[in-house]
């Protein structure tokens, strides 16, 4: 007996920016606030580009538009926070994600001052204190390769993701 065949799927006939986004929008990831402070001003904004590189040094990489509001602090400073939210912070990643001035994004939670000088979210998910060791621009990006310094212990909170444009709490089995 044969099998069925495959489903056929679609190609896209060109790859421009909207159809890039759009399937990006299939990619599930962790949000996160990343945060910084230094000679550059304090400043954090809503991310999901942001993975490991190596545990042979921790390594976190972040990616950050430089036309974004953040970017001049995070340009001056060499230090950052990925700070990473649990099911019940949206609307925390919803003000760090959007236009908000920078006192008022900070003012909606509590933070301490981890060892790189960057502020580190309490009650996050898990919180990666880190200096930026290495910057590389492509496109409209410049990526971040961040040294971890230390790592607050993850809680038992359920994540957040962000999938299909949308948040979506990820319960742990």
């Amino acid at each position: 007996m044969n099998a069925p065949a495959a489903a056929a799927t679609e190609i896209t006939p060109e790859l421009n920016s909207q159809s890039y986004r759009d399937a990006m929008s299939g990619l599930a990831a962790a949000v996160n606030i990343v945060t910084t402070d230094g000679p550059g001003g304090r400043a954090g904004f809503t991310a999901t580009a942001v993975c490991s590189v190596s545990d042979q040094p921790p390594t976190l990489l972040v990616c950050l538009n430089r036309s974004a509001s953040a970017f001049p602090m995070f340009d001056a400073n060499q230090a950052l926070c990925v700070n990473t939210l649990t099911a019940d912070q949206m609307a925390l990643s919803n003000l760090f994600g959007g236009k908000t001035d920078m006192d008022e994004r900070f003012a909606a939670a509590a933070w301490q001052l981890g060892d790189s000088g960057a502020p580190i979210l309490e009650n996050a998910l898990v919180s990666f204190d880190c200096r930026i060791v290495k910057r590389v621009s492509l496109g409209t990006h410049d990526t971040l390769f961040c040294e971890v310094l230390s790592v607050t212990a993850p809680s038992s909170k359920d994540g957040l993701v962000y999938f299909d444009r949308g948040y979506a709490g990820l319960n742990r089995l």
